[in-house]
């Protein structure tokens, strides 16, 4: 949002400086982006041109002799056509930076003869793009004063940046209410008067979609004249970025500035019969003032008459009724619409216009009789003509809504201490009406600020007046407890993973949340209720149900680019349906050609193999390892999901019922789905799903407690059938004692005839671990007699011989 000093003074009393205005819409939240003090055209100044005589040696060029006002005339030379004596206008000294040619001038000679500095033009000093001449001004132009003075172009130029929530300083007028309700100055807010009309509007206003346009106020002036805007309003317009085009246009876009309030003009003449506000009919197309032609659907509000679609309701009007220098006719408009519909509409016809950027975040609706009003008064003081009586249609008038507001909340939410009275006259000088004495004020939201809500709202309308920087310092409390956790466990168990996970030489990879529909369904999702409403892309469709569609896709985009061996690790969420339980923390993880833990690639020692089930097993364990789950506890069965391969994938659980992850190979149907190749592995763990830890009396570790006497290793060779899973034979082993036996650890699996059909010898050594003294000969064969007995019983396993 963009103004000018003297713009703003028309509204606010102030002796305030430039530098105290900046500073305090910056604390009262309107953070000032950018001032322009025109300093760079404080350098030039008014000069007459005393003589001019034909350069020597160039037809084109003329000698000047230039009155500066100072009593030295200073040689110049010029090739404007329009350079005599007795012209008066704009002079640059040497040193002088022109911004127009983006240059710094110096003493030079042209052609031989030496030149003082230049008469600019209008395109030299960025007024216009005027560049046949020198400036001409006026006989009576004050020679020796400052340029910008004289011309009013000293005007500083101040822009805000806006935040959505704050339609009501789109205007100038609004910027002044909130400088005058922070003390730096009165509001001068004089009502608008209304324009007496003659005789009936004689278009009439239907409106057939209420929903989108709850008002519509039209006023005909017979009798215009439109031309060329007066000066000052287009210096305004040019000063905030606009082009000033006529005196009707121009005054729709001084309005719209001005008081935040949107107007279109059409040609009356233009316009055939009624209009009528209705959605567009599918396939309906209009030609835009911005000479595009926009094809419309029924989503779309247009304005239409006889003729067809005029205008996109609160966004653009069309070419074919839109106002020119034969205009005498001129209908004035003023509506209110749907802010969701024309932000909606915007997008989708990929229009961004001053109008849109008010209406979609909420326009006065009490502005929209008085805007027209000041409007029709400016065409009347600008144009002339004779204006209608005003036609409003539906508007039903604004009814405020309450807010209950303890003055206390203000210290609770901000630590400020601020009287309830000071709280009171803050919000009655921004413009809310507030009741009663006591603790509680009864608060009535004014027309002006759809965004406020609720009292926090209100409380910080009280914080920015009164002061931000009132807001004292203070430390974050301290924890009652020496390493209190800050963190859930949820977020260390999260940061754990991550950590492990990278040690194990992964790359942390950030992979879209939404997938493809068929990716989805791949991996056991594709439920309607996790299908976006506006996917970004058709190919982002659906919530992802998994990681590894994402992390396999961004491993396949490094293989193209030559960088086949990646490893690489996500922790984040993903979603089983559209409920709050439905969103799962994973780990996740792929590794693709060679690249193991130990390293990728060939080696004049051996090339690394490829990568398989067990190094997505390890990666697996060691994420819930570090994310706390039970490693003594945890099963790994055979099989997996059907993205996996069926005999080369396995699922980790805690008892029958809670899966903690799933890992394996990459089925080769999937990879061929996700337009990918191989050899590629993956795990997923489900950081959510490791069960709480039992509450411990202290965080500290337990003491190392080493045993004195000598450890015991006894190696175990059972043949069993193909089908019992190595790990029951270690569990059943470990079982034989648990207090002796430390650890049980699969070395060697043979299979051959020998053994019979269906049948493999599974090796396994027993650590055993003596506490209070060293086991005889006897006691060690009786606990070996216990291993045996105990693995015989639970995998039907016997001691090969």
């Amino acid at each position: 949002m963009k103004f000018t000093l003297s713009w703003l003074k028309e509204h606010l009393e102030t002796d305030a400086t430039l530098d105290q205005i900046v500073e305090k819409l910056t604390m009262i939240g309107l953070e000032v982006e950018d001032v322009d003090d025109k300093a760079a055209l404080k350098p030039f100044v008014i000069a007459r041109v005393l003589t001019a005589e034909q350069h020597p040696d160039a037809d084109r060029l003329r000698v000047l002799s230039v009155d500066t006002g100072d009593g030295k005339p200073v040689q110049v030379v010029c090739g404007a056509p329009n350079a005599q004596a007795g012209l008066i206008g704009a002079f640059a000294a040497p040193g002088t930076y022109v911004p127009g040619i983006d240059v710094t001038l110096s003493v030079g000679k042209i052609r031989g003869v030496e030149s003082h500095g230049m008469m600019c033009s209008e395109r030299e000093l960025e007024i216009s793009d005027e560049h046949n001449g020198i400036i001409d001004l006026p006989k009576d132009a004050p020679v020796g004063t400052s340029f910008a003075t004289w011309a009013k172009l000293d005007d500083p130029v101040i822009e805000i940046g806006l935040t959505p929530n704050r339609p009501d300083c789109t205007s100038v007028f609004g910027i002044a209410r909130d400088l005058a309700a922070a003390g730096l100055g009165t509001l001068k807010n004089a009502a608008i008067p209304a324009v007496a009309g003659k005789g009936a509007c004689p278009v009439d206003v239907i409106i057939e979609a209420p929903d989108l346009c709850p008002g519509f106020g039209l006023r005909l002036v017979r009798g215009v004249k439109n031309g060329p805007s007066p000066k000052w309003m287009q210096q305004r317009l040019k000063a905030i970025g606009l082009r000033p085009i006529n005196a009707l246009v121009d005054i729709t876009n001084y309005v719209t500035f001005d008081r935040g309030r949107p107007l279109h003009v059409f040609d009356a003449a233009k316009v055939k019969g009624d209009l009528t506000i209705r959605r567009a009919r599918d396939g309906e197309t209009v030609l835009a003032l911005d000479e595009r032609e926009y094809r419309l659907t029924p989503e779309i509000c247009v304005i239409a008459d006889g003729n067809g679609v005029e205008s996109i309701a609160g966004i653009m009007g069309g070419e074919h009724s839109g106002c020119d220098e034969n205009t005498t006719d001129v209908l004035v408009e003023s509506a209110l619409w749907d802010p969701m519909n024309v932000a909606r509409t915007g997008r989708d016809l990929g229009i961004i216009t001053d109008a849109r950027y008010r209406f979609e975040r909420g326009v006065d609706p009490e502005m929209m009789v008085p805007g027209l009003e000041l409007a029709t008064q400016l065409v009347l003081d600008l144009c002339g003509g004779e204006p209608s009586e005003l036609r409003v249609v539906g508007y039903q008038g604004y009814e405020p809504r309450g807010i209950s507001f303890p003055v206390a909340e203000v210290k609770r939410l901000t630590g400020l201490e601020v009287s309830g009275a000071e709280s009171r006259g803050i919000l009655e000088r921004l413009g809310f009406a507030a009741k009663g004495e006591g603790d509680v004020l009864e608060v009535s939201i004014p027309s002006w600020r759809p965004d406020v809500d609720g009292k926090a709202d209100l409380v910080e309308e009280v914080m920015r007046i009164h002061g931000v920087n009132e807001i004292a310092p203070a430390p974050l409390p301290s924890h009652g407890a020496v390493n209190g956790q800050i963190l859930t466990t949820l977020q260390n168990r999260t940061r754990s993973a991550r950590r492990a996970l990278a040690v194990r030489g992964m790359m942390e990879a950030v992979t879209w949340s939404f997938i493809d529909e068929k990716q989805a369904k791949l991996f056991g999702g594709g439920d309607p209720m996790l299908k976006l409403s506006n996917p970004i892309a058709a190919s982002m469709s659906d919530m992802r149900p998994s990681l590894l569609p994402g992390l396999i896709a961004a491993g396949q985009r490094n293989a193209a680019r030559g960088f086949a061996d990646v490893a690489l690790f996500e922790v984040s969420g993903i979603y089983e349906n559209d409920r709050y339980e439905g969103q799962r923390r994973v780990a996740g993880g792929i590794r693709r050609g060679t690249a193991k833990m130990e390293g990728a690639g060939r080696h004049w020692r051996g090339n690394s193999p490829a990568v398989d089930v067990f190094d997505a097993k390890a990666d697996a364990l060691a994420a819930l390892e570090a994310a706390g789950a039970p490693a003594d506890k945890l099963q790994v069965v055979a099989g997996g999901p059907e993205w996996y391969h069926p005999g080369r994938s396995g699922t980790v659980r805690l008892g029958p019922k809670i899966v903690l992850a799933t890992f394996g190979e990459i089925h080769p149907r999937t990879l061929e789905a996700l337009d990918a190749d191989g050899p590629v592995c993956g795990f997923e763990v489900f950081i959510d799903a490791i069960p709480e830890p039992k509450a411990k009396a202290t965080r500290t570790k337990p003491r190392l407690d080493l045993s004195p006497f000598q450890l015991v290793r006894r190696d175990f060779a059972f043949v069993v059938n193909k089908g019992v899973e190595a790990v029951s034979i270690e569990r059943a082993a470990a079982a034989a004692d648990k207090k002796l036996i430390t650890a049980v650890r699969v070395f060697d699996i043979f299979e051959g005839a020998s053994l019979g059909e269906d049948k493999k010898s599974v090796a396994i050594e027993v650590a055993i671990q003596p506490r209070d003294k060293t086991l005889t000969d006897e006691e060690l064969e009786a606990l070996a007699g216990r291993v045996v007995e105990n693995v015989g019983k639970q995998t039907g396993g016997v001691l090969r011989g």
